[in-house]
């Protein structure tokens, strides 16, 4: 060690406290002495009791000395077995001991020492440069062994509060994960604003035991302002730590005075299209620990790189949404001889994007009604479904036969997408006769619902589209006048853990309750089982009129 690390050492390891036991008051000044000149605080006591009592009034105040010198031959105990008693108190193991005699000078006794837990042993009398030495030995083996102990904490701590980042399913989720380990690390409220393309802002709130008010609109807008003009320079991965006075900061996100200001950690996403900004009141920051700035901008780093594969995602999920709503417009165009309600509910979750879709179509035979769903949630899946729908549009001029439609999809799919699978129920309605030809391809089979008597699927079933199977004949009923034909798909029923049979049967007996009339069928089972899901559902009630 050179010169200038030894001096800043020795520097580091003064204005340390040392608790000293022994009963004998000559030694214990003589001791005193030494270290006080050294820049060390004494603090004498002459018997293990005492020391007892003394450690238990500092811990209480969280000021344990840095090391203890025990003289081995106390009155009351042992210093061996002081040293036993303090290792085995979990918030006390960590303070050095160093056993020191004039009497017990074997072997023995230094094995005895070091087998009780103590760091070192001391023959005295001795040099004072010794006895600082050994000072300084357990002092700097104590703080290293504490570091080390912090950053293992410190690294467990961050690693708890990164998983919930990692694995939340949506902008907004990940916003509110990041605002729970932001509140964690700094052991205080915390708001967290992930600022998109767009305009597009989310954000989560914590404090600790109660949810901070959610910021508004005007509040959000203020601080995605905040955040372009920190970014606006700022190099590729770096991450911003930086203070907003209070006067700029927009109020109503964190319950502060008027002269707090607000710490800001900004980092932006590897694409540079969006950022992530941790905040935190300034005067509650950091207080738990040294390390907490460098915990905080690993979350921020963190948070950023969850946030732009769901970011695209939500980006993805806007396009795949206008194409389904400019699709599948919710009013149907005039269809002679029945009444035809439609509805569509995109899924709850934010990220996922289904292929669903419906159609009711006029033909030369009848009505063409059907209800369907592409595999899968992609945008893929939607544009699938939308060169279905067109394609069946177009191929049910020719021949609306549903048996010849489901055959034509088929090898549709086959062709140009042969990754892809859909379930179909096409149904063609004789508005005249009532009578309806039904193709089922892996689909939940219409319901259809007798008023005043009951409600029963049709027993209709097939493969799906796009494995070039054989297909059976399409199943022929009559509707009558006062019989309602019930299509969905299965996100309105289906449920993790439940099996779809169960779901199915759960909907048979709704729809047998449900109100008249096709608006208040479709609506009274989007009420009743339509809740958070996490699948699009569409319906479509079909009603022959007068």
């Amino acid at each position: 060690m050179n010169f200038m690390a030894e001096r800043a050492e020795r520097a580091d390891q003064t204005n340390t406290t040392i608790l000293v036991v022994d009963d004998a008051a000559a030694s214990r000044c003589a001791l005193g002495a030494v270290l006080r000149r050294a820049g060390h605080r004494v603090v004498p006591v002459a018997t293990a009791g005492e020391a007892l009592s003394e450690l238990d009034v500092r811990l209480r105040a969280g000021a344990l000395p840095d090391v203890a010198l025990v003289d081995v031959g106390l009155p009351d105990m042992s210093g061996f077995e002081l040293c036993r008693r303090l290792k085995a108190l979990p918030l006390m193991a960590s303070l050095p001991v160093v056993h020191f005699s004039a009497a017990s000078v074997a072997p023995s006794d230094r094995c005895r020492g070091l087998d009780a837990g103590g760091e070192a042993y001391l023959t005295v009398p001795a040099e004072p440069e010794e006895i600082q030495a050994v000072v300084r030995a357990a002092v700097r083996g104590a703080r290293m062994r504490s570091g080390a102990e912090n950053r293992a904490q410190d690294l467990t701590l961050l690693s708890e509060t990164i998983v919930p980042v990692q694995t939340a399913h949506s902008p907004s989720a990940l916003a509110r994960a990041a605002a729970e380990g932001t509140a964690r690390l700094t052991g205080g409220p915390a708001a967290v604003f992930v600022v998109g393309e767009g305009g597009a802002v989310y954000c989560g709130a914590h404090s600790g035991r109660k949810a901070e008010r959610q910021p508004d609109a005007v509040a959000r807008e203020a601080v995605a302002r905040l955040v372009r003009r920190v970014t606006v320079t700022a190099a590729e991965d770096s991450v911003l730590d930086t203070v907003v006075p209070a006067p700029l900061w927009p109020p109503g996100i964190f319950h502060l005075r008027a002269t707090e200001d607000v710490r800001m950690v900004v980092t932006r996403t590897r694409d540079a299209r969006a950022a992530v900004c941790l905040t935190v009141p300034k005067p509650r920051y950091g207080d738990r620990a040294p390390g907490t700035a460098a915990l905080v901008a690993r979350l921020a780093q963190a948070t950023a790189f969850a946030a732009q594969p769901l970011l695209m995602y939500q980006a993805e999920r806007r396009v795949a949404l206008t194409l389904q709503h400019s699709f599948l417009p919710k009013r149907l165009p005039e269809l002679p001889g029945v009444d035809v309600v439609v509805r569509y509910e995109p899924a709850s979750r934010e990220t996922e994007i289904g292929g669903d879709f419906y159609a009711a179509l006029r033909t030369g035979a009848g009505v063409l009604t059907a209800v369907g769903d592409v595999v899968g949630h992609s945008l893929d899946a939607a544009t699938v479904m939308v060169e279905i729908r067109h394609a069946l549009r177009a191929y049910c001029v020719e021949e609306p036969d549903p048996g010849a439609l489901a055959r034509r999809l088929d090898r549709m799919l086959q062709h140009y997408h042969p990754e892809i699978t859909t379930t179909l129920c096409l149904a063609l309605v004789d508005p005249v006769t009532g009578r309806t030809r039904i193709a089922n391809a892996g689909h939940i089979p219409p319901l259809v619902v007798r008023d005043g008597v009951g409600a029963a699927y049709v027993p209709a079933a097939g493969p799906l589209l796009g494995l070039g199977l054989e297909r059976p004949v399409p199943t022929e009923i009559v509707l009558e006048p006062a019989d309602r034909l019930l299509m969905v798909t299965d996100g309105l029923i289906e449920t993790r853990g439940t099996d779809l049979a169960v779901s199915m049967e759960q909907l048979r007996v709704s729809a047998e309750d449900a109100p008249l009339g096709t608006a208040g069928l479709c609506d009274s089972l989007l009420d009743r089982f339509g809740r958070d899901r996490e699948d699009d559902i569409a319906l479509l009630a079909l009603r022959l009129t007068d």
